[in-house]
């Protein structure tokens, strides 16, 4: 039986990589993509999104714009990451549809209260959207399966020293989020900087025979403009989004604890932080899986088995 998703994604180089590796599966049944302000501006990434399915031809699956901007702060983008339009590099096919009237948590309740399994939400961007459906919808939370989201780091920042962007952004909704009480996978910088996908994978890719393949090579040729600087002390560029798929899709890939996650709201030096009790000094209850490592060598060629399949 397929897994029920719905991808609430701010695309993005990593985020559209996603949306294609969990288009390519038939484990998952994607009700849904809902798209957040974070890499670029929110009329940019539900553009964005829309391009990326247009180019999968995949005009079956709704999509939804969501929050313009945190929900107590204003928005922070990261165009110094994915350029002027998001998704600079290859050239995208203009939207072939349009999406919906509704919100994105709107659309987001209308697929958790049809769906007859649990619903597993995949969060890639800020999580502005999941924390709007968890207040507005509380008689909803019992059919949510899980979160798997992309954000926070048990180590160091990549935003400021202590905060990984997405939960930067908007740390009031990644705050509500950890303590929803619905179980959460954190994908944090801790696993994702492992993620890395060198220049030798990139040419894997490249040489796959089919379109989808050459966009992805082309999407990484540009992304890795940004992770060439020495600072970062990278290989390759670390393809932080796609390890949510992976997780979904092929979990033997990585290692986890069980721990619980604080979010910092108020700190001078510290906003955004997760803090991540690896050691059980607190008496708080787990409330995550935290991935801290991944098989790279598998990881690359997950990615390359399933683009292969388009």
């Amino acid at each position: 039986m397929k897994r029920p998703v719905i991808l609430d994604c701010d695309p993005g180089h990593d985020d559209a990589i996603s949306l294609i590796l969990a288009l390519s599966s038939s484990e998952l049944d994607v009700l849904a993509v809902t798209t957040s302000a974070g890499n670029q501006t929110p009329d940019k990434t539900l553009n964005n999104a829309l391009k990326v399915l247009t180019l999968l031809n995949r005009y079956d699956i709704p999509v939804a714009g969501g929050a313009l901007k945190p929900l107590a702060r204003e928005l922070i983008i990261a165009d110094n990451v994915h350029g002027e339009t998001g998704l600079d590099g290859p050239k995208l096919p203009e939207p072939a549809f349009a999406p919906v009237e509704q919100t994105a948590i709107t659309l987001m309740a209308e697929k958790v209260r049809q769906s007859k399994s649990p619903v597993t939400l995949v969060p890639t961007g800020p999580l502005t959207n999941i924390a709007l459906f968890i207040a507005t919808y509380p008689e909803l939370l019992s059919n949510i399966d899980s979160i798997v989201l992309m954000g926070g780091a048990a180590g160091v920042g990549n935003w400021t020293p202590a905060a990984e962007f997405n939960i930067f952004v908007d740390p009031e909704a990644a705050d509500m989020v950890f303590k929803s009480g619905i179980p959460i996978v954190m994908c944090g910088l801790d696993v994702t900087h492992q993620a890395q996908i060198m220049d030798e994978d990139i040419e894997r890719i490249r040489a796959i025979n089919n379109p989808i393949a050459k966009c992805v090579a082309e999407l990484l040729d540009f992304f890795m403009i940004y992770h060439r600087d020495p600072k970062w002390g990278f290989t390759g560029a670390p393809l932080h989004d796609p390890c949510t798929i992976a997780w979904l899709l092929n979990p033997e890939l990585f290692t986890f604890v069980d721990c619980w996650v604080g979010v910092e709201t108020k700190g001078q030096h510290t906003q955004g932080m997760t803090v991540v009790d690896r050691y059980q000094l607190t008496e708080n209850r787990h409330n995550a899986k935290v991935l801290i490592n991944i098989d790279r060598p598998g990881f690359v060629d997950f990615i390359v088995t399933r683009l292969s399949e388009y």
